[in-house]
């Protein structure tokens, strides 16, 4: 560490210090949030600061780690939109197929929804990869909190909803996924909250 360094960290501290000092003896508030504690005639007071997000640094990755990052970014842009447009959609379904009486009338309206969706989404499907699959099925639960099979299960069945989980593993898919944005799709979540934040 330089001296200017330590004359910096040193300014730092002796700017911190008296405030913490001053809070705790006056009450004063400096966090966002704050608590206090009596232990016997102490007070100690705690604070509650507001969660920062940490994002990978894309300057220190090694470069396979690089690619495999840059590739899982573009591949989550693209299919973010679309899991987003159909939990609108899937939240407006379900409001008007709940209002139905009959089976029959239920069974009518699911196959103008399935018209409707193969129309808008046709095109855009047809060029997707199997990987870009796979992060749109995980983004669908993460959505609208239900997996692909439990949507397919409560409009078409039980059996469709098997039928189709049983094409989806054909091609390497699981219907049943679900996304896991603390373990093992963490990534996925880092970038869709730099999506969000419009870093990105």
């Amino acid at each position: 560490m330089t001296t200017l360094h330590r004359n910096l960290y040193l300014f730092l501290v002796l700017q911190i210090v008296p405030v913490v000092i001053f809070a705790q003896t006056t009450g004063t508030k400096v966090g966002v949030e704050k608590d206090s504690v009596a232990a016997q005639a102490d007070t100690s007071m705690h604070y509650f600061l507001k969660p920062i997000d940490i994002f990978p640094d894309k300057k220190d990755m090694k470069p396979r780690a690089l690619r495999e990052y840059t590739s899982l970014e573009y591949k989550v842009k693209k299919v973010y939109p679309m899991a987003k447009v159909a939990a609108i959609k899937l939240a407006e379904y379900n409001r008007v197929y709940t209002t139905f009486k009959t089976e029959r009338e239920r069974k009518k309206y699911v196959k103008g929804v399935e018209k409707e969706l193969f129309a808008e989404f046709e095109e855009e499907l047809r060029v997707m990869r199997v990987s870009e699959g796979r992060i749109l099925i995980k983004l669908l639960d993460r959505e609208t909190g239900n997996s692909s099979f439990e949507i397919i299960k409560e409009f078409k069945g039980g059996f469709p909803a098997f039928f189709w989980q049983s094409v989806a593993r054909l091609f390497g898919h699981d219907l049943k996924a679900q996304c896991d944005p603390v373990m093992e799709d963490r990534l996925i979540e880092y970038i869709i909250m730099q999506i969000d934040l419009g870093l990105i």
